[in-house]
This record gives structure tokens, sequence and C-alpha cells, in this order.
């Protein structure tokens, strides 16, 4: 039975599934590679036939994107031969985590799935769904204290972002309200997470504060979550872009697992490199 859906949702739910899956991997690219992978598997009808319809576009296209992880292995290199070097140390981290609880604890809390459609998704219990996500969460609580840099030019924003930093256990290092802000304060303490809005109080970019601070010596592999209003327009695919990102106004348990989960993956041992 060929699925029906409604090409225009699929598109509108698109760049939820771009943000979950950078996230899943902790890379652009390999997320990227991921989502395109499942948008050829549609246009070519190859998963359609064994997806029971919803009704739901969003549940569906994420549904498509998890076979498509689950029939791989997680072996993203099969879809991107392509990997810069960061990238293939990230994949080398990749294996070494619970890859089913990673995924049903991003559907829950980054991508507000119920547990039901968790399980849908995955294709799974609603028992199991529950059991992923509690396993999630243990392995993300594991990590150990961490130096943040926080570039928020809205006080009362800055302040929550920090509280929730420091009640995972982490030290803020630094809050900049502007690029040069920004730059100056990493100085030679080098932060092991940033967090930063797009645009600034005096009107620069943070983006480009970002790029200036990871083109310094040893700074090029810290993670970066970006803060904004439209993510929509950060996950347009015309330029480089960040694997993790979060909308304003946010959710404190959102950015709790972005943060868990950017530190996660930074910290577990690498080999082969």
């Amino acid at each position: 039975m060929t699925m029906q859906y409604d090409p225009e949702a699929l598109a509108t739910a698109l760049p939820d599934l771009r943000r979950f899956a950078r996230a899943l991997c902790g890379s652009q690219a390999t997320g990227d590679a991921y989502a395109a992978a499942t948008l050829e598997s549609i246009l070519a009808e190859e998963e359609s036939a064994q997806i029971t319809q919803s009704g739901d576009a969003r549940r569906y296209l994420f549904t498509v994107f998890c076979a498509i992880w689950r029939s791989t292995g997680a072996r993203v290199e099969q879809i991107n031969n392509e990997m810069s070097g960061r990238e293939k140390v990230m994949q080398e981290r990749l294996t070494v985590l619970t890859p089913q609880s990673r995924e049903a604890l991003l559907l829950r809390l980054l991508e507000d799935f119920g547990v039901v459609d968790v399980a849908a998704i995955m294709n799974v219990s609603e028992g199991e769904a529950r059991e992923l996500i509690d396993i999630g969460m243990r392995e993300i609580e594991s990590t150990t204290r961490s130096r943040v840099l926080v570039i928020e030019d809205e006080p009362l924003i800055a302040m929550d972002i920090s509280n929730i930093v420091e009640t995972l256990g982490h030290e803020v290092i630094a809050v900049a309200r502007t690029h040069a802000e920004a730059v100056e304060a990493v100085g030679n303490l080098r932060p092991d997470l940033i967090l930063a809005d797009i645009r600034l109080a005096d009107g620069s970019s943070g983006i480009e504060a970002v790029d200036d601070i990871l083109s310094v010596g040893g700074n090029s592999d810290v993670p970066v979550i970006f803060i904004t209003a439209f993510p929509h327009r950060l996950l347009t695919g015309e330029r480089s872009e960040p694997a993790y990102v979060i909308t304003k106004p946010f959710e404190e348990r959102k950015l709790k697992v972005l943060i868990d989960q950017a530190l996660f993956f930074r910290m577990l041992p690498v080999t082969n490199v």
C-alpha cells in the first residue's frame, strides 16, 4: 500500500527533523545526511508500505528517519563518505553510546513527542519506550563539571541560562553581551561548551563571535548550542549551520537535554583518531 502524505506538511516538519538528527548524531553533516536519506526514501516510496498511516506528517517523517537509523545500525559512513576529521571523531564517540536510549530521550524531551508516539516511531512497546527514556536520562546525568560560556544580550535570559547551567553542576565562566566581549571573555580560558544567541546587543552576530572563538587554537572542537527565536531561518541548508539549535522562548528541560547531550558527546573517549 502506498503511503499518502502532504508534501507541504512534511516540508514544515523538516527543520524539526534536521534539529533532531543533528542532536542525535552530534554533527551537522552526519545529521543532514540521515535527513537527506529520509527524504530520498519517502520520494522513492521504499519505506512507506511498511509504515501505518497515522495522518500525522511530522510523526511519519520521524518514523521513516528512525527506521533508516535502525537499519543502518548508525553506521553513518555508509551514507556520507565525505565527513570531516572532526565528524569522524564524533562518529567514533557514537559507537560507545546506547543508540536507542539517546533516540528515545531526544524524541521525548527535545521534540515533545508523547511516550505513545515515541513507541510508535521507534517500533517498540510503550513500556520499552519509557524504559529507554529513563536509561537516556541516567546516561546524560553522568557528565562531569564543565566550563560554559554564555553569549546572550538579554539579562533575564542570560540569568535563566546561567541558572540552568549551574543547576546541572557546570560552571559559567562568563556572560558576554557582544561579539567583542565574547572573544575577550574566553582569553586563556578554554570553554567546554558555548551557549550563544544569534543577534547580540550592539547588532553584532553571535555566529561570528563563535566562529572567531573556535578559530583559536584548541577551541575547534568545542560544542555550541545556538539560541534563536527563528530556528527555521537557521536551518535552511543554504550555509554552514550548527549541530545544536534551541528556540526562544526555550523550555528549561529542552535546554538541559541539549547541554547534557553536547557535553556527553564531547567527554566520551575517542579511539583511532
